[in-house]
Order: structure tokens, then C-alpha cells, then sequence
């Protein structure tokens, strides 16, 4: 057999041809998060010939089926590449989002093109270029977008567990920049109640009254992290916290008392930050106010010094200083199998837009350097 460094040197056409038709063919599957991702994860499933396949299907919040996959080609050990199957929502679209087009510079527009279906592409025809004798190792998650719950149920598979993973490369899109850490989040969902009536009638209870006091503690909490030195951390730009309040009167007319009033905020921290004092300022404040509060936990952020085995691998490999990043990756949840850095091609600036695109040029480069990580990674 050739070597993989070899193959994929020698048919750099190939390759992209290769990346183009499977990202298009991911691309034109519709897998917002909300949507059951069974057709895409079967589409990915065609891909996989040759590997023991592990199937994690599971019901959402909503009770759509959902799967998530893990994949196995080769001796155990050695390092997985990592992508997720869902999109966010279609927001400000005017084009049809799952239609693939490759424009005349070779840029490949459409929803979920850069974040991630092409790198998740890539991670496949990597794990699929090297020799029989490398451990070629692929998580494949769904709810990335929302509630990380595919990267909680591949952190859990029995087949990853076994294969005694050295590390893990979630390809997001980095610009092959090596992310050796990244905020995680705490999400909070306070609802005050009120009573539904006719506003001039004065029988109905706003429920926004209720949520005021709770906003202007809220408030002063959110200056404090953007402006205490001691909770920023100069590793991450921008070095302040993340604090971030979303408001929702779930579609009440003027004239009418609200009787639902919700405040949602997401709280991102790095792993130099305690979130407890955090966590029980947003509590005590909703008890104070009366209102009811849910909170979800992801896990830990994240953080690879900057020497360990796996940033300099990646560093070395693609010549390229780590980072870190404000965002947060399935890596919070699938750092309880290994090591976790982030890595992949395209940028982040038109992922969640309207103009998500990625240039196929980055997909096609990223194949040989994942399959070198594949390689290396193997000791």
C-alpha cells in the first residue's frame, strides 16, 4: 500500500473533488438542530465501509430522534477527529440554504458549509486515506449547537471507551489555527408569571415588573465581569467573561399583561475562573425576585498547556502558534475521553450568517494534515 503522506501528495485533484461532492452532498441535507439528524447521520454512515460503526440514538428535549456515531477503522489507540452533524436555524437566508453552489473562485456557499460540514468532511476522508495500520478514530455528534447532548452520548459510547483514545481533534473551524482551549458555558433560564388580561382593564399582572429587580442585579453583575481585572483572563481575547441576557415576552401585544415573561443568559468562563461566586449571584438574585430559575451546566472548559504532546504535534504539523478562543466546541464534553484540541479548516467569520461559505481549496489542504495527525498521533 502507498503511504497516506504519498497518496494524498500525489492526487491533491482527487482529494478535491472528493471533499466537494461529499460537503455538498451534507450540505443539501437539512440538519438544523431541531430536525431529526437520522438522514445525514445514514448519509455519513454510507461513507464509513470498513469501520465498526456505533450507532447512539437518543430523543432530544422535544423527543425527535436523534443519533450520534462513533467509528472505528485499525488497532486501538492513537487520535480521533471530531465533528457535528446540525446547523443553527436558516435565519436571514434569501438563497435556498441547502443547495450547495460553488462559485467561480471555489468558495462553497450554503448552510452548515464551514461550520462544520466540510471540516466533518474532511475528518472522514482522512480517517479513510490512512493505512490499515493506523487507528483511525471518528466522533461524529449531533446537538452541537444546542445542547451538546450527541457530544455527552459519544463521551459516554462504550466503543470510544475501549479504544484507550491518546487525544482528540474537534474540527471546528480554526482557519488550521491550533485551539488548545476555550470557554465553556453556564446557561440560565429565569421566568417570572404573571396574569394574562387586557392591559386598561387592571385585572392582569405584568410579569416583566417581576423580572426588573432581577435585571438591574443582572446588570451590575455583567459590569463587574467586563470590568474586574481579577475575573478576566489575559490568555483569551477578549479577556472578560461572557455575559450575555436575551429577553422574551413570547410574542405579547402591548395591549395586553404579560403573562410569561423569560430571561435567558449564557454565561462563558475560561478554566482560570471560578463560576461558583457566579452561579449563586444568579441564583440568589431570582430567589430574592420570586422567579424560577433553570440552569445547565456544560463541561469544564477545556485547556491544554501549551506544551503538551498534542498542541506541539499540531503545531509542528501545520506550522502554526496555539490559541485560544472566546467559543465554545463539543471539546467541553469530549474531553472525558481524552485530550481535546480544536483544529479545522475555514474561518468562523460567516459561520451563523446568511453567507456561510468555505473555500474548498481549505478543505482539500486540511485532509492531509488531519491524516498526518492520524499518523503521528498513532506513537
Amino acid at each position: 500500500m502507498m503511504p497516506a503522506d504519498s497518496r494524498l501528495q500525489a492526487s491533491p485533484s482527487d482529494d478535491r473533488a472528493a471533499i466537494t461532492r461529499l460537503t455538498s452532498d451534507l450540505v443539501a441535507i437539512d440538519s438544523r438542530s431541531s430536525l431529526s439528524n437520522l438522514p445525514i447521520a445514514e448519509r455519513i454512515e454510507a461513507e464509513l465501509a470498513g469501520f465498526e460503526l456505533e450507532r447512539l440514538d437518543y430523543a432530544d428535549a422535544n423527543g425527535v430522534a436523534k443519533r450520534a456515531l462513533v467509528a472505528h477503522r485499525g488497532p486501538p489507540g492513537g487520535l480521533a477527529l471530531s465533528g457535528h452533524m446540525d446547523t443553527v436555524p436558516d435565519t436571514g437566508w434569501q438563497a435556498n440554504p441547502w443547495e450547495p453552489r460553488l462559485d467561480a473562485e471555489g468558495v462553497l456557499h450554503g448552510l452548515g458549509s464551514v461550520d462544520m460540514k466540510g471540516p466533518l468532511a474532511a475528518c472522514i476522508l482522512a480517517a479513510r486515506a490512512v493505512p490499515a495500520h493506523v487507528p483511525a478514530t471518528l466522533l461524529i455528534t449531533t446537538d452541537e449547537e444546542t445542547t451538546k447532548a450527541g457530544a455527552r452520548a459519544v463521551a459516554g459510547s462504550a466503543l470510544a471507551r475501549r479504544l484507550g483514545l491518546r487525544g482528540i481533534v474537534v474540527a471546528e473551524p480554526t482557519g488550521m489555527v491550533p485551539v488548545r482551549g476555550h470557554r465553556a458555558s453556564i446557561n440560565f433560564i429565569i421566568r417570572a408569571h404573571g396574569v394574562q388580561a387586557h392591559s386598561s382593564t387592571g385585572q392582569g399582572r405584568n410579569a416583566n415588573w417581576a423580572l426588573i429587580p432581577f435585571l438591574v442585579e443582572m446588570q451590575a453583575l455583567a459590569a463587574r465581569l467586563r470590568q474586574d481585572p481579577a475575573l478576566h483572563d489575559a490568555a483569551y481575547d477578549p479577556p472578560a467573561p461572557d455575559f450575555n441576557l436575551v429577553l422574551d415576552n413570547h410574542g405579547t401585544a402591548v395591549n395586553v399583561t404579560v403573562p410569561l415573561a423569560t430571561c435567558r443568559i449564557k454565561f462563558r468562563y475560561s478554566r482560570s475562573l471560578d463560576p461558583a461566586p457566579v452561579l449563586a449571584a444568579v441564583r440568589d438574585a431570582a430567589e430574592r425576585a420570586g422567579l424560577e430559575l433553570e440552569k445547565t451546566v456544560e463541561g469544564n472548559p477545556p485547556e491544554l498547556a501549551p506544551d503538551h504532546p498534542l498542541v506541539r504535534l499540531a503545531c509542528e504539523l501545520t506550522g502554526r502558534a496555539a490559541t485560544t478562543v472566546p467559543f465554545g466546541t463539543d471539546a467541553s464534553e469530549l474531553q472525558a475521553l481524552a485530550p481535546c484540541l480544536v483544529l479545522g479548516p475555514g474561518g468562523i467569520g460567516t459561520a451563523h450568517t446568511p453567507r456561510e461559505c468555505v473555500a474548498v481549496a481549505d478543505l482539500a489542504a486540511a485532509v492531509p494534515i488531519f491524516a498526518r495527525l492520524l499518523e503521528r498521533g498513532a506513537g
